[in-house]
């Protein structure tokens, strides 16, 4: 458990009783302290005084001791007030109260944080799900969603570290480290929450992130899950936003998979389906006959909603150069862009090549 958990509550306490107090770790080490200066210290004596009497109250080297809920030989924690006497003593009690309260909270957030990471990676059986949800009294039944926020470049802990303090005083939200790189953000939502609304957060995060730490990160969103079980097929999804928009939407960095379109189906598709059909497609001339001009030309077209005259206006041609282009790759292709049917085809017949070449280089 990180220290850092107990400072805020041991500095309020220190400021409200003018008092110096802190936690020690089982070995004695104090981890928390409203006096820095103490921080790293031992006090062996006192560990050895707790450790014969867990249940009381122990003063030694001029302060007092008081176990947190929960504490064993091993593993445990004790709070401290410096000085001794009646006043000493009660405060030493309360500061104990709150502090286990605190502890209390953050082990039920990891238990459940943990339970969570089960669920999205598939490391839980369904059935088990509803029980282990009643033992840590977790509503299933509630609207979820899942971010996966994937650094690009050298990963950092920082940016986990920092996404944990974003989320840390919300029992309902979670934030796991999956791998070195990969991080899920799962949080509560309303439910009258919309897609904008999860970009506009996933946007929040890149934002912070990129800001305080210099991270460069992508971030894909998976469909909303209305049950627990659900958070699973959200997590995929997220992966799935990530690599479909790495092949189709290379320049965003926020992607929803429920905006991945036609090019979330062709990401599914076997290889072998997608070769056959560019042939079919193309039974004149290969797509590769196509230079570079036409392509972009072509993206152009696409881009202007398959409107001649704007699309000449933003190519700064005449509109009769960009007809004798359409018509050249007519001849070309076989296929009338002009033709909403015949640009359909194109459009999608240029996402296939594109998954393909994605795919080559992914095996080199």
């Amino acid at each position: 458990m990180s220290s850092r958990i107990f400072q805020s509550v041991v500095e309020q306490l220190a400021e409200a009783s003018q008092r110096i107090i802190g936690v020690i770790d089982a070995e004695g080490t104090v981890i928390s302290s409203s006096d820095s200066s103490l921080s790293g210290e031992r006090f062996p004596e006192a560990v050895n005084a707790i450790a014969a009497n867990p249940d009381r109250l122990i003063e030694s080297d001029g302060k007092c001791f008081r176990t947190l809920k929960g504490w064993n030989p091993t593993f445990g924690f004790s709070v401290f007030v410096c000085g001794t006497g009646e006043e000493a003593a009660a405060l030493c009690r309360m500061a104990r109260v709150s502090l286990s309260v605190t502890k209390t909270y953050y082990e039920e957030k990891h238990d459940k944080g943990t339970f969570v990471k089960n669920i999205i990676t598939d490391n839980i059986l369904p059935g088990d799900i509803y029980i282990r949800a009643k033992e840590l009294h977790f509503q299933t039944e509630l609207p979820r969603a899942v971010f996966l926020v994937r650094q690009r470049g050298r990963a950092d802990v920082a940016v986990v570290e920092m996404l944990q303090s974003l989320y840390a005083d919300n029992q309902q939200d979670f934030v796991i480290s999956v791998n070195e790189t990969d991080i899920a953000v799962v949080r509560q939502i309303s439910p009258d929450t919309t897609g904008e609304d999860l970009s506009n957060m996933a946007k929040g995060i890149e934002d912070r992130l990129k800001t305080e730490l210099f991270a460069r990160t992508t971030i894909g969103i998976g469909t909303v899950a209305e049950h627990l079980r659900e958070l699973a097929d959200s997590y995929k999804e997220a992966q799935v936003a990530i690599e479909v928009g790495k092949v189709f939407d290379t320049e965003k960095t926020v992607i929803n998979y429920e905006n991945l379109g036609i090019g979330r189906l062709i990401y599914q598709l076997p290889t072998t389906l997608c070769e056959i059909f560019l042939s079919e497609v193309f039974k004149k001339n290969s797509i590769e006959s196509l230079d570079q001009e036409t392509l972009f030309t072509i993206n152009m077209f696409f881009e202007n909603s398959l409107n001649v005259s704007e699309t000449s206006r933003k190519l700064f041609v005449h509109r009769n150069t960009l007809v004798y282009r359409l018509e050249k790759i007519k001849k070309l292709t076989g296929l009338d862009l002009r033709e909403f049917d015949d640009a359909i085809i194109f459009k999608v017949a240029l996402m296939v090549k594109k998954y393909l070449a994605s795919r080559d280089n992914r095996m080199y």
